[in-house]
């Protein structure tokens, strides 16, 4: 039996892909989701893993081939045919014979990084729940890899005792690579254990050493901008230069000079020896190095500005109160101002839609919907989820996603789906005590909505002092496509319609 492998779906509006390289060779046994080969197209790199275990039999696309959506890559053979068996991984057939010399009863299988999400390559060994010798249960948690958007645990694939770590903590591993060892069986024993170190010690020279082909498009970029590959740092599969990493490679290069006489990078004052003593280097998370790269390239590529106003709060908190618990009986959640800032920021989006649109080279790209990001604190740095569509969605449908997403956010269980392709963002700095603040934008995004600390203020009323819950509200918009009064008209459709919010039943 052969069964076929096709070019998987590639994204939206993206119609064909280049063949970047090939991990294996007409003869090779693979294991099924084993990664084949990988595609390249103009915005991502696409791995494809074996639809089945088998033997590869045929490579119908060649590297540098291009090939649409769905066409045929290659052929795989099944597992006994030929004379050929079922294929292990390699770990697994290096702990054949410790398995047979206790009878046959033991199984070595390998603990894989599991499928990290489109255009993620690499990810960082955070935590080991487990060590060597250590029993574990199937699904049971054995570590936790951190990416620079999501953080992933990898679970036990089956039953045994863990006899080999091959990527301590701190390690960066590739996508697929092997994270350690497990002797699945009654007699599984933790034998393997001196062998492992050495192994993973050997594991980076032989990386190092190995002749790694560049993508056909990134060798023809280099080629036409002039550079050699020792100028180009390399995104993909062991240090691969990819065509994006040509691109990047260009423009720092443009942008070195005025970078350099503008800003130079200040070294580090001197620190005393008795200070020095008392200091802790910690390397940043790739989480946190993410967050700092994009926080800082949104305002170097950004003209921000901030525009800000007051809201009074009080009918929100009136009606707020006067439902909660019919709204937490009927829906099973509790109703929060999250909800409330929510819709009345897509009520105004709808009047501006500037600031719910992105800057595309030359073109403004409008979106016809909205796409809230939800800015959330946790214990590895900010993350936004992205809830779809809210303009179509009721209060409780709202509190529900943002429940849920802030639950996962917390738990580090986002998938990096669930935080792409937001259209505007809020965050809530009044959760921590924070009475103003000017938020940055989340790029490609053209505005951000910061909320702040509810406090009670004296107000005058119709001409007599009231105190009133307020709260300061802050705009941070693009300046190259929202104008200013195009952003003030926006704050002031936001602070009416929380001020009366009839005003959102009325589409008004």
């Amino acid at each position: 039996m052969t069964t076929e492998v096709r070019v998987p779906t590639l994204g939206e509006s993206v119609t064909e892909a280049t063949v970047a390289t090939w991990f294996k060779k007409p003869g090779d046994a693979v294991a099924q989701d084993e990664m084949l080969c990988e595609l390249e197209t103009d915005k991502v790199t696409v791995e494809v893993p074996a639809p089945a275990a088998g033997t590869l039999a045929e490579i119908v696309a060649k590297e540098g081939e291009t090939v649409g959506v769905d066409a045929l890559l290659a052929n795989i053979s099944a597992a006994g045919e030929a004379g050929q068996e079922t294929p292990e991984p390699k770990a697994a057939t290096k702990e054949a014979p410790a398995a047979a010399a206790s009878g046959g009863e033991e199984a070595a299988v390998d603990v894989m990084v599991p499928t990290l999400g489109e255009s993620v390559s690499e990810a960082t060994v955070s935590t080991w729940f487990k060590k060597v010798g250590d029993t574990v249960a199937q699904d049971e948690m054995l570590c936790e890899l951190e990416t620079d958007k999501v953080s992933v645990e990898v679970p036990a694939p089956a039953a045994g005792t863990l006899t080999e770590i091959s990527a301590e903590e701190g390690a960066t591993v590739q996508a697929s690579a092997k994270l350690g060892v497990i002797s699945a069986g009654a007699g599984a024993t933790a034998a393997a254990a001196p062998a492992a170190a050495p192994a993973a010690a050997e594991a980076p020279a032989a990386a190092s050493n190995k002749d790694v082909a560049n993508a056909p498009s990134a060798e023809k970029a280099m080629a036409e901008a002039g550079l050699s590959a020792d100028q180009v740092k390399g995104s993909g599969r062991d240090g691969r230069i990819m065509k994006e990493d040509v691109a990047s490679a260009i423009s720092a290069a443009k942008s070195a000079p005025a970078a350099t006489t503008s800003a130079p990078a200040a070294p580090r004052a001197p620190v005393s020896a008795d200070d020095a003593s008392r200091e802790e280097r910690v390397k940043m998370t790739r989480l946190r190095q993410t967050i700092a790269r994009r926080l800082k390239d949104s305002q170097n590529t950004a003209a921000m500005l901030t525009t800000y106003n007051e809201v009074d709060m009080t009918e929100v908190m009136a009606l707020r109160n006067e439902y909660k618990d019919l709204f937490l009986k009927k829906h099973g959640v509790k109703l929060g101002f999250m909800s409330f800032f929510t819709k009345a920021c897509a009520h105004a989006l709808k009047e501006v839609p500037e600031v719910n649109a992105e800057i595309d080279g030359t073109d403004i790209i409008y979106k016809n919907f909205v796409h809230m990001g939800i800015a959330a604190g946790t214990p590895t740095g900010l993350v936004v989820p992205v809830i779809r569509d809210v303009d179509a969605m009721s209060f409780a449908g709202i509190e529900k996603a943002i429940a849920e997403k802030g639950a996962r956010a917390r738990d580090g269980k986002l998938s990096m789906a669930e935080m792409q392709g937001g259209t505007f963002t809020i965050s809530n700095g009044g959760v921590y005590g924070s009475l103003m603040s000017s938020p940055i934008l989340n790029p490609p995004q053209s505005g951000i909505l910061g909320m702040h600390k509810i406090q009670d203020r004296p107000m005058a009323i119709n001409g007599k002092v009231e105190i009133r819950p307020m709260m300061y509200l802050a705009l941070s918009y693009d300046h190259r496509i929202v104008d200013g009064k195009g952003a003030v008209t926006f704050l002031v459709r936001v602070k009416e319609a929380l001020e009366d919010p009839r005003r959102l039943l009325m589409d008004l």
